[in-house]
Protein backbone atom coordinates (compact mmCIF):
# COMPACT_ATOMS: atom_id res chain seq x y z
CA UNK A 1 0.00 0.00 0.00
CA UNK A 2 1.27 3.42 -0.97
CA UNK A 3 -0.30 6.39 0.81
CA UNK A 4 0.40 10.09 0.56
CA UNK A 5 -0.29 12.68 3.25
CA UNK A 6 -0.43 16.27 1.98
CA UNK A 7 -0.23 19.16 4.42
CA UNK A 8 -1.21 22.67 3.39
CA UNK A 9 -0.15 26.17 4.36
CA UNK A 10 1.32 26.98 7.75
CA UNK A 11 1.35 23.38 8.96
CA UNK A 12 5.14 23.50 8.72
CA UNK A 13 4.91 25.86 11.73
CA UNK A 14 3.16 23.40 14.03
CA UNK A 15 4.45 23.78 17.58
CA UNK A 16 4.87 27.52 17.08
CA UNK A 17 1.39 28.57 16.01
CA UNK A 18 -1.92 28.60 17.87
CA UNK A 19 -1.15 25.84 20.32
CA UNK A 20 -4.71 26.14 21.68
CA UNK A 21 -5.91 24.85 18.28
CA UNK A 22 -3.06 22.56 17.22
CA UNK A 23 -1.21 21.53 20.37
CA UNK A 24 2.53 21.67 20.91
CA UNK A 25 3.58 18.93 18.48
CA UNK A 26 6.03 20.10 15.83
CA UNK A 27 5.75 19.27 12.15
CA UNK A 28 8.78 16.97 12.34
CA UNK A 29 7.35 15.15 15.38
CA UNK A 30 4.04 14.70 13.56
CA UNK A 31 5.84 13.36 10.50
CA UNK A 32 7.77 10.84 12.62
CA UNK A 33 4.61 9.62 14.37
CA UNK A 34 2.93 9.09 11.00
CA UNK A 35 5.92 7.30 9.49
CA UNK A 36 6.19 5.05 12.56
CA UNK A 37 2.48 4.17 12.33
CA UNK A 38 2.76 3.42 8.63
CA UNK A 39 5.69 1.05 9.23
CA UNK A 40 3.64 -0.74 11.88
CA UNK A 41 0.89 -1.28 9.29
CA UNK A 42 3.33 -2.13 6.46
CA UNK A 43 2.35 0.97 4.48
CA UNK A 44 4.68 3.01 2.30
CA UNK A 45 3.97 6.59 3.32
CA UNK A 46 5.09 9.88 1.84
CA UNK A 47 4.52 13.02 3.91
CA UNK A 48 4.54 16.36 2.07
CA UNK A 49 3.82 19.99 2.88
CA UNK A 50 3.40 23.08 0.75
CA UNK A 51 2.28 26.66 1.32
CA UNK A 52 1.52 27.01 -2.40
CA UNK A 53 -1.87 26.04 -3.82
CA UNK A 54 -0.56 25.17 -7.29
CA UNK A 55 2.10 22.86 -5.85
CA UNK A 56 -0.59 20.99 -3.92
CA UNK A 57 -2.64 20.60 -7.11
CA UNK A 58 0.41 19.22 -8.92
CA UNK A 59 1.17 16.80 -6.05
CA UNK A 60 -2.42 15.49 -6.19
CA UNK A 61 -2.28 15.13 -9.97
CA UNK A 62 0.97 13.18 -9.76
CA UNK A 63 -0.46 10.99 -6.98
CA UNK A 64 -2.94 9.37 -9.41
CA UNK A 65 -0.33 6.96 -10.75
CA UNK A 66 1.85 6.52 -7.66
CA UNK A 67 -0.43 6.14 -4.61
CA UNK A 68 -3.34 3.94 -3.60
CA UNK A 69 -4.84 6.54 -1.27
CA UNK A 70 -4.41 10.12 -0.17
CA UNK A 71 -4.90 11.99 3.11
CA UNK A 72 -5.04 15.77 2.91
CA UNK A 73 -4.96 18.50 5.50
CA UNK A 74 -5.39 21.39 3.10
CA UNK A 75 -5.47 23.86 6.02
CA UNK A 76 -6.69 27.30 4.88
CA UNK A 77 -7.07 26.09 1.28
CA UNK A 78 -9.93 23.87 2.49
CA UNK A 79 -12.18 26.91 2.52
CA UNK A 80 -10.99 28.60 -0.67
CA UNK A 81 -9.60 26.22 -3.28
CA UNK A 82 -11.74 25.04 -6.15
CA UNK A 83 -8.49 23.93 -7.85
CA UNK A 84 -7.61 21.50 -5.04
CA UNK A 85 -11.21 20.22 -5.03
CA UNK A 86 -11.04 19.61 -8.79
CA UNK A 87 -7.70 17.79 -8.48
CA UNK A 88 -9.15 15.55 -5.73
CA UNK A 89 -12.21 14.75 -7.85
CA UNK A 90 -9.93 13.66 -10.71
CA UNK A 91 -7.87 11.47 -8.34
CA UNK A 92 -10.39 8.57 -8.32
CA UNK A 93 -8.72 6.98 -5.28
CA UNK A 94 -9.78 6.85 -1.63
CA UNK A 95 -9.12 10.19 0.02
CA UNK A 96 -9.57 11.54 3.52
CA UNK A 97 -9.92 15.20 4.45
CA UNK A 98 -8.20 15.88 7.76
CA UNK A 99 -8.19 18.81 10.19
CA UNK A 100 -6.44 18.93 13.55
CA UNK A 101 -8.95 21.45 14.89
CA UNK A 102 -12.73 21.19 14.78
CA UNK A 103 -13.44 23.56 11.90
CA UNK A 104 -17.10 23.78 13.01
CA UNK A 105 -16.11 25.27 16.39
CA UNK A 106 -14.04 27.99 14.77
CA UNK A 107 -14.82 31.09 12.72
CA UNK A 108 -17.87 30.93 10.47
CA UNK A 109 -15.81 31.05 7.26
CA UNK A 110 -14.08 27.80 8.28
CA UNK A 111 -17.40 25.91 8.42
CA UNK A 112 -17.47 25.54 4.63
CA UNK A 113 -15.14 22.99 3.04
CA UNK A 114 -14.71 22.94 -0.71
CA UNK A 115 -13.19 19.45 -0.38
CA UNK A 116 -15.75 17.51 1.65
CA UNK A 117 -18.00 16.76 -1.30
CA UNK A 118 -15.31 14.87 -3.23
CA UNK A 119 -13.44 12.92 -0.52
CA UNK A 120 -14.20 9.49 0.90
CA UNK A 121 -14.29 10.67 4.52
CA UNK A 122 -13.50 13.49 6.94
CA UNK A 123 -11.70 13.58 10.30
CA UNK A 124 -11.57 16.80 12.31
CA UNK A 125 -11.08 18.08 15.82
CA UNK A 126 -8.88 15.30 17.19
CA UNK A 127 -5.51 17.01 17.03
CA UNK A 128 -2.47 15.11 15.88
CA UNK A 129 -4.27 11.85 16.71
CA UNK A 130 -6.45 12.55 13.68
CA UNK A 131 -3.47 11.67 11.49
CA UNK A 132 -3.17 8.24 13.12
CA UNK A 133 -6.92 7.71 12.74
CA UNK A 134 -6.69 8.72 9.08
CA UNK A 135 -3.80 6.30 8.44
CA UNK A 136 -5.75 3.50 10.13
CA UNK A 137 -8.90 4.36 8.17
CA UNK A 138 -7.02 4.44 4.87
CA UNK A 139 -5.38 1.11 5.69
CA UNK A 140 -8.83 -0.42 6.26
CA UNK A 141 -10.27 1.15 3.10
CA UNK A 142 -7.45 -0.24 0.97
CA UNK A 143 -7.30 -3.61 2.71
CA UNK A 144 -11.02 -4.12 2.14
CA UNK A 145 -10.78 -3.16 -1.51
CA UNK A 146 -12.68 0.11 -1.20
CA UNK A 147 -10.59 1.67 -3.88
Amino acid sequence: MNILIINGPNLNLLGEREQSQYGSITFEQLKKICLDKSKELDINLDFKQSNIEGEIVTIIQEARNKYDGLIINAAGFTHTSVAIRDALSILKKPSIELHMSNIYKREEFRHKSFLSGVVTGIICGLGSNGYILAINAMHELLKNGNR
